[in-house]
Parts: C-alpha cells; sequence; structure tokens
C-alpha cells in the first residue's frame, strides 16, 4: 500500500503541493482500499488517475468523482462512511485545482470557443437579410455536429472546406434568388384551379386492372349530391366554362386520405416564383352510402356488395366537420406541411397565407381518414359504419400572387439600391437574367458594398473592411462578367466571410454588438434586428434595464418561435420523432398516422410557448392541470371528446396521468423505437434532458432483445441485465424512471399490458389505420413502480411525478443549464455552477419561472462575457 501511496503522490501535480499532499491523504483513507489497482471492480482506479484538470477527459473523471462524494453516493452505504471533514476536505481540494484551471482557460479564451452558424441560423439571417422567408438554404448545408445536446456548441461546428463549399452555394442560390427577373413588377393573379380539371383527382374515377376499389377512387358531386353519370363516363367531366354557376357546385370527394395510389393534387398550380401566397379552397365533408362494391372489369354486373364498401353513387351532405392538412409538394413527392382546418357539411371557402418555392404544387389530405394498404385480407375502412363512411369534397383552389409588398422587392434593393433594371438588347423573354444597369461601374461597386457589409455584419466595419471583397468584383468584371454577376459573386464573399459566417468576440465582457448578436441568436435564432442594432449603437445594451426591456421584446415577438422550434428539437429531441415509424404488426393503429404525430409535435410547441409567455413555474415541466389538444390527441390522451384539427389549451381532469412534458406523446415517441419501450432509454432520457444528470457511457454488454411475442417483460429480461456488475450502478440511477414511464406505450398511448404479436384467433378486434385488422394481443400486465437510488418508492407516473416536484430547484438547475449551452454554445462547466446557483436564487421566491430563468440567466457573467 505504501508504494500505490507514493506513485499517487507523484501523479498528483496540478494542484498545489499541500493540496495534492491532502488529497493523496484524503484517498488513501477513504477510497483506495476499493480503488486502486488490486480490485478491478472499482472502478476508477485512483492509484493511476492523477488530478489533472487541463486535461478536458481527466477533469471530467473528477467531477464526475466529487459529485458522487457531494451527494453521498461515495463512499457506498455498505462501505466504510467518510467523516464530514474528511468529505469537506475531499471536495474542497477538486473544486479548487479545476476552478483554477477553468479560470485561467476562460481568461485566455473566454467560456465559448469561436463558432460557426449553424444551418438553421444561417438560414435565418440569410432569410432575415434578404427580406425572403421562404429561402431553402438548409437543406443545401451539411448536417451540423451536436454537442452537450445542442448544434450550437463551438467545438462541435468545425469548418471543412466541404462546408465552405456548401456555404459558397448555399449564399449564390440565396443572392440569385432575390434578384428580380422581369422588368416590371409582375400583376398579382388570382386563378381558380377547378378540381374536375386536376389529373390526379379526374383519372382517379376510372377504375384499371391496377385499382377496382372504390374506396381507392374518386367520385363527381354536383352541390352535394353524387353523379353516375359522370362517373362511369356517360356524361362530361365538367361543364366548363358555358355554366359558371355549376360549375362552382362541381366537385371531387375521398373517402380514402393523400397516400398512394391515391394521391390527389391540384395538379395545374406551379408556384411560377418563390414568394408569398394566399391559398384558397372551397371544400366540404359528405357522406357516402354503404353497400358498394369492388368493381369487376371483365363483368361490372357481377358484383358482391358489401355494408363496408362505399357506394360512390350514394353521397349526401358530411355530418360532421372534416380536418385536412394542406401541403406543398415538390416532385418527386417533397411534402412540407403549410397549415390545417376543418372543412364543415356546408361548403365554404378555407384561406392559408403561405410562402412557397417556385415549382411547388399543393396537396390536401383529410387527416382523420385510413390509408389502405393491402395485407391479409381486403382493407375495410375503419370508419365506416352501417349507413356509410365520411368523405371529403374539394370543389377548387384559389391561388393569389406571388405578393409583393414593393417592387423591386427589398432583398434586390439591398442588394442594387435604385440601379434601373432592363433585358439585355435582343432579349425580352420572361424568366431570363435581366441586367442591372451601371453607368459607373467602379463607383456603384464600391458604393453598393460598402452599404451591403454595413448591412450583413453586426458590428461596425471599418472602411478598409467594407472594400474587402471589392478586389472579386473587380476581377470579374475585367474578364467581361456582367455587373449583376459580378457584384453577386462579391456578396457571395461577404456572406462566406469569417466576420458573416461565425460567432465570435474577445475573451472577456461582450461588447454591445456581440451583446445583441448572442441574445438574438438565442431567442429568435437570427441577426439582430433593427430595433437592437440601433440600441447597441447606443452603448446602452449592457444597461441592466435596457437589457431586459429588449430581451421580454424578443420574447414577445412572434419571432420567438423559431427559438421555441430548435431549442426543443435539441433539448427535448423532437426532431427525432420522424427517425421510427410505428410498428405496422404490434401498432397498427399509429401507423401511418400523420395526424398524430403533427398534433403531437405542436402540443410540446403550444405547451412550451405558454411556459415561456405566461412565465410558468419550472415545476410544469414535469406536472400541469392543462394541456393543449385537438380532436386527435384527446381521443389520444383519453380526455372529453372534441372535434377539429386546432389545438386549444384543455384543462386535464384531476385524475388524468397526462400533464408536463414527461407524459406528451411526442416525448413518449422519441424515447422509443417504434416497436418497443425500453426503461432504459427512457430513464436515461430523463436524467438527462429533465434532472441535468448525464448517465456515462454504457459497457461492451449486448443491449436487452425485446420479447415480441410477450412471453416475459422488459422488467424481468433488465433484472438479469443488472446482475452485472458494470451495469448495476447506472441501471439502478436510471432504469427507475425509465419504470415510471411504462404505463406509455411507443406513441405515447396509455395502457395496463404489454402488446405481443398474434394468430388470428387471439387478436385484439379492431382494424388498423391502413385498413388491415389488428394483428397484436394484449400480453402481461405492465408494472410502472420502481425505488429511486435514494430509495423513495412509487407505484405509478403520478407518485413518480410527486418524487420529481419535491426538488423543484434540480429542475430549475438543469432548464437554466440547458438555455446557457443553447445561448452561449458552451457547456456548464464546473466552475460555472456558482452563477448558476445564483440564477436559481434570484428566481426562487417566484418559483423558478420560465421567463424570470432567462432574464437572469441574460444579465448573469455567463451571458454577458464570452
Amino acid at each position: 500500500m505504501l508504494r500505490v501511496f507514493v506513485l499517487v503522490a507523484g501523479l498528483f501535480l496540478a494542484p498545489s503541493a499541500r493540496g495534492a499532499e491532502d488529497l493523496t491523504a484524503l484517498l488513501k483513507t477513504n477510497c483506495l482500499a476499493c480503488h486502486d489497482a488490486s480490485n478491478p471492480s472499482g472502478q476508477p482506479n485512483l492509484s493511476a488517475l492523477p488530478l489533472h484538470p487541463a486535461d478536458p477527459r481527466n477533469a471530467e473523471v473528477w467531477v464526475r468523482i466529487h459529485d458522487r462524494v457531494q451527494s453521498g453516493e461515495m463512499p457506498p452505504r455498505d462501505g466504510d462512511p467518510i467523516t464530514p471533514s474528511d468529505r469537506t476536505a475531499l471536495l474542497r481540494v477538486i473544486n479548487q485545482a479545476i476552478t483554477t484551471e477553468e479560470e485561467r482557460q476562460t481568461k485566455v479564451q473566454g467560456r465559448a470557443t469561436r463558432r460557426r452558424l449553424n444551418r438553421i441560423e444561417y438560414e435565418n439571417t440569410l432569410r432575415d437579410l434578404l427580406d425572403a422567408p421562404w429561402l431553402p438554404i438548409r437543406s443545401v448545408l451539411p448536417e451540423d455536429a451536436v454537442a452537450h445536446g445542442y448544434n450550437k456548441v463551438g467545438d462541435a461546428l468545425d469548418v471543412s472546406h466541404v462546408q465552405m463549399a456548401r456555404y459558397l452555394e448555399a449564399a449564390d442560390r440565396a443572392l440569385s434568388g432575390v434578384v428580380v427577373d422581369q422588368v416590371k413588377q409582375p400583376e398579382v393573379t388570382v386563378k381558380k384551379y377547378y378540381a374536375r380539371e386536376q389529373s390526379s383527382f379526374a383519372r382517379k374515377m376510372t377504375f384499371s386492372q391496377f385499382n377496382t376499389a372504390p374506396e381507392r377512387a374518386a367520385f363527381p358531386v354536383m352541390g352535394y349530391t353524387a353523379q353516375p353519370k359522370v362517373r362511369d363516363g356517360t356524361e362530361p367531366m365538367s361543364v366548363g366554362a358555358s355554366d359558371p354557376v355549376a360549375r362552382e357546385l362541381e366537385g371531387i370527394g375521398l373517402v380514402q386520405g393523400a397516400y398512394e395510389p391515391v394521391e390527389p393534387k391540384f395538379d395545374q398550380f406551379r408556384a411560377p416564383a418563390s414568394g408569398r401566397y394566399k391559398l384558397r379552397i372551397m371544400a366540404h365533408s359528405a357522406w357516402v352510402g354503404p353497400n358498394g362494391s369492388n368493381h369487376n372489369l371483365k363483368n361490372p354486373k357481377a358484383t358482391s356488395p358489401k355494408w363496408f364498401i362505399p357506394n360512390l353513387d350514394d353521397v349526401s351532405a358530411g355530418r360532421r366537420s372534416e380536418p385536412v392538412t394542406i401541403y406543398a409538394e415538390m416532385p418527386p413527392r417533397q411534402l412540407r406541411r403549410l397549415g390545417a382546418f376543418d372543412v364543415q357539411p356546408e361548403a365554404g371557402i378555407h384561406e392559408l397565407e403561405v410562402d412557397l418555392l417556385a415549382g411547388e404544387t399543393i396537396r390536401p389530405d383529410a387527416s382523420r381518414f385510413f390509408r389502405s394498404r393491402p395485407g391479409e385480407t381486403r382493407w375495410q375502412n375503419p370508419l365506416a359504419e352501417a349507413d356509410g363512411q365520411p368523405g371529403v369534397v374539394y370543389r377548387w383552389l384559389e391561388v393569389e400572387g406571388p405578393i409583393h409588398e414593393v417592387w423591386p422587392p427589398r432583398g434586390h434593393q439591398l442588394l442594387f439600391g435604385d440601379l434601373p433594371i432592363r433585358f439585355p438588347p435582343g432579349n425580352k423573354r420572361k424568366g431570363q437574367p435581366v441586367e442591372i444597369v451601371s453607368t459607373d461601374q467602379q463607383a456603384d461597386a464600391t458604393r453598393l458594398l460598402k452599404q451591403f457589409v454595413e448591412r450583413a455584419y453586426r458590428r461596425p466595419v471599418p472602411e478598409s473592411e467594407q472594400l474587402r471583397f471589392l478586389p472579386v468584383i473587380q476581377q470579374q468584371l475585367a474578364l467581361g462578367v456582367s455587373f449583376r454577376e459580378a457584384m453577386i459573386a462579391g456578396y457571395t464573399a461577404v456572406l462566406c466571410s469569417p466576420e458573416f459566417t461565425t460567432c465570435h468576440s474577445e475573451p472577456g465582457p461582450l461588447d454591445d454588438f456581440a451583446l445583441a448578436a448572442r441574445l438574438s441568436y438565442f431567442l429568435i435564432n437570427s441577426e439582430p434586428d433593427a430595433e437592437l442594432r440601433a440600441v447597441a449603437k447606443t452603448g446602452q445594451l449592457r444597461d441592466p434595464q435596457v437589457l431586459r426591456q429588449q430581451t421580454q421584446r424578443l420574447l414577445d415577438d412572434p419571432r420567438r418561435d423559431r427559438f421555441v422550434t430548435s431549442f426543443i428539437d435539441y433539448w427535448l429531441d423532437q426532431r427525432k420523432i420522424l427517425n421510427n415509424s410505428p410498428d405496422a404488426g404490434l401498432y397498427g393503429d399509429y401507423y401511418l398516422d400523420d395526424w398524430l404525430t403533427d398534433s403531437a409535435l405542436e402540443e410540446t410547441r403550444l405547451y412550451f410557448t405558454e411556459m415561456l409567455t405566461s412565465n410558468l413555474p419550472v415545476r410544469n415541466v414535469v406536472d400541469s392541470d392543462f394541456t393543449f389538444a385537438n380532436e386527435r390527441l384527446a381521443i389520444h390522451y383519453g380526455l372529453p371528446a372534441m372535434e377539429g384539427t386546432t389545438l386549444r389549451k384543455v384543462m386535464l381532469p384531476p385524475d388524468s396521468v397526462r400533464g408536463g412534458l414527461l407524459t406528451q406523446a411526442s416525448i413518449l415517441t422519441v424515447t422509443a423505437n417504434g416497436t418497443t419501450t425500453s426503461p432504459v432509454v427512457r430513464g436515461a432520457w430523463i436524467m438527462d434532458r429533465i434532472l441535468g444528470k448525464t448517465p456515462p457511457k454504457p459497457p461492451p454488454v449486448p443491449a436487452v432483445e425485446p420479447d415480441l411475442r410477450g412471453a416475459t417483460t422488459i422488467r424481468e429480461q433488465l433484472a438479469k441485465h443488472r446482475n452485472q456488475v458494470s451495469c448495476n450502478g447506472c441501471h439502478a440511477q436510471f432504469d427507475p424512471p425509465g419504470f415510471a414511464l411504462e404505463s406509455f406505450d411507443i406513441a405515447g398511448g396509455f395502457r395496463t399490458k404489454y402488446r405481443a404479436l398474434a394468430e388470428k384467433e387471439t387478436r385484439v378486434a379492431g382494424l388498423a389505420r391502413s385498413g388491415q385488422p389488428l394483428q397484436f394481443k394484449e400480453a402481461l400486465p405492465v408494472d410502472a413502480s420502481g425505488q429511486l437510488a435514494n430509495g423513495e418508492s412509487f407505484h405509478d407516473i403520478t407518485q413518480f411525478k410527486k418524487l420529481l416536484l419535491a426538488d423543484e430547484r434540480k429542475l430549475a438547475r438543469n432548464l437554466v443549464g440547458q438555455f446557457t449551452v443553447y445561448s452561449t454554445g458552451a457547456p456548464v462547466r464546473f466552475s460555472d455552477r456558482p452563477a448558476i446557483e445564483s440564477i436559481l436564487n434570484e428566481a426562487a421566491a417566484n418559483g423558478y419561472r420560465t421567463a424570470d430563468l432567462i432574464h437572469a440567466l441574460v444579465q448573469s457573467p455567463l451571458f454577458l462575457n464570452k
């Protein structure tokens, strides 16, 4: 043991000599009996682990040691206890060594390293700079690396030659996209596209060898009445312009959602240019009678009517509203959700104002309807009743646009000011590049470049720097390139320069312009707006009152939705919700259910927005008496019946297991894999994202494979898993929180029993969203009880929530930490902890309210300094 003592004493070089001696003695007395080379299970081996906080990996291990000693996890309960004085001394030595080293690093380089804008920030910045909210920039850039849970950490946002090439492509595409392509302002056109004239609607009326099913067929309606002769082709598809009154009443209906082979779209419309449009859709719900039959191509009279097959010649007005989702579609099948509304039994016009990309068309989807899929039986509409089934009838789409508030648009004006526009001589064809007329190219290039740089950069720019890229333009002009393209080349260089693509400042306090940028990229995920720039220019932004006012202004700004979406996409992993599709066999009731997925995402976004705007206490992360729901979520959650697609704030019944984030469908979906749930995954997620305790990487032990036949539960399997010494220490901490969520399936539905694949005779009765019979049975019962590492027990999710709420400061500490990483681009370090506690102290009296935590963070040294 003396040899180990000497070895350890020689390795501790980072602390002071006295500190090393103290640490060595403390370890020898309290730790080395278990944590030395002679005990392989006693990891880490402290006899070979110097305290060297300049090494990040070494510091990480010692921080973990510090925290486990501080929390009482070490020494373990069955080990020799450590005296209070030794515990205090051990914590002090580790604390001083790590804090001293981190403070030294901060003086040299600051807390945060210089970082580039991530692709979301870059897209938003270009959209705001060029006043073009439709610009598709994100998809051009590579996926950003994630560190400490976010895509905003400088250490992970490297700049490679690939990244620079993509920046060049993105910048050139954005700049070229905002330059006008015609001399005069285009007239705002208003044009109707009748459903009868759209091939994707009309051709579905005709049966073929590839489709003989009425569910997959469109049907013509005049007003609210079927038109059998139009459907069988003995009368014209439409009365056309010869009878405008009747034409307005013509429609085409469907009883299935938009899914192959039924993919209705208004394909005669293609957005002529990217920009703002108003869409108006005339539609109504319908009721289609029963006792239809598959179409027999060889002998149409030989039919076998069935009550659940729609009779497309028996149509009447609908019995209820039907939710419809509107997508923009870019071939081939690239869909982008634009919005949703409820069509009523009475025909009505529904308007959306949207941004479209050139070439996109419009696809409607009746969100509630099933999507027929082949299977072991003929599909059957789950919504069919004995006397019929619901349908939606579309009459027409009217498009107004593109809409320009000014001409040329502001993005063009930023690039070329008021220089005249003309078509090159001999070229007057619409859509061909226009010519920017400059009578003094050198002077105009100098003037325009200076103005652009002053606007693009987020800080004052010396004149020498304003003209840094003028040689790029001059070189292009010398090569005979047009003035327009030469200027775009220069502007592209500006938008790819480090001054534009990165957030940086010198170590120490941020100046007003750097502070404005940090605040703006925090709360609106984009560059500072005109007001924030103006305040920064006065030099008053660091004034606490002014900074608070600007922070609140941005929190009240609708653009904060960018922050909400981006923040919870990473904090709560919402961006991963489509990573795993529900298993078609075990979870056929969720398979193909885009309405549920969209509603779940929107619920979480609206919920967190409510926490911000109403400044709700942090306890709402875990529990609340409200949520946001629509018809689909009300069914999913077992809430009182609702109708319609719009989510609204609803009060939860007193006995509801919902409330808070943990039991929302989006959270429960991203913590499952589409087939099974795992207490390990969900428990580790809660520890990391809600409690701020990141689990260590697991040892190389085979994962537990789910039993899809239902013979054993996951709890039984994990009990065997935890018998391994290398697994038990961590699993004892994060398995119990995961067990608390076992009452919720892979999409957040409440359950008392697990599901297992089954033979026909033992299956649960019912139909999947595909129209096929459900393929699962109820298996073993769910046990949602557990015991936390501190010995506290719970029987279900309700009791577990109460245990979490017993320490609201822990919840607040985690949320502040998440805000800190997101806003500063740097993790919360050991030496940052006093600042975090100061923020918590400031917000404690008011219940750790969400917006209060943000205000306190923004006013703290963590935010005000690099």
